[in-house]
């Protein structure tokens, strides 16, 4: 995974806001959850919530769905996995043996 790509993902992240919506998100499993639910839930304005959903969606950390007239947003595993990989990878390499 590339450097801006990581940046980019945990930029997003960094935001109290993105950071309560992703996880409510993934809770929410791999159906994803229906943006009205969770704007209820998250007591947030539907233009707020969809500036940030935009970003995370843009980081690649969030897909959406449409169903009928329901919009779905669906954590995006993988590449949150990737991005914590990419953290953990090279852990301790530099590390002298003794």
């Amino acid at each position: 995974m590339e450097l801006e790509t990581v940046a980019k993902a945990l930029k997003e992240l960094g935001h109290p806001t993105r950071l309560m919506i992703y996880k409510t998100i993934v809770r929410a499993g791999h159906q994803g959850t229906p943006v009205g639910g969770l704007q209820q839930k998250l007591a947030i304005p539907g233009s707020t919530l969809s500036h940030h959903i935009t970003g995370l969606v843009s980081a690649g950390l969030l897909k959406q769905r449409r169903e009928g007239r329901t919009l779905f947003c669906i954590a995006q595993y993988d590449q949150l996995q990737q991005v914590m990989d990419f953290l953990v990878d090279e852990c301790c390499l530099d590390e002298s043996q003794s």
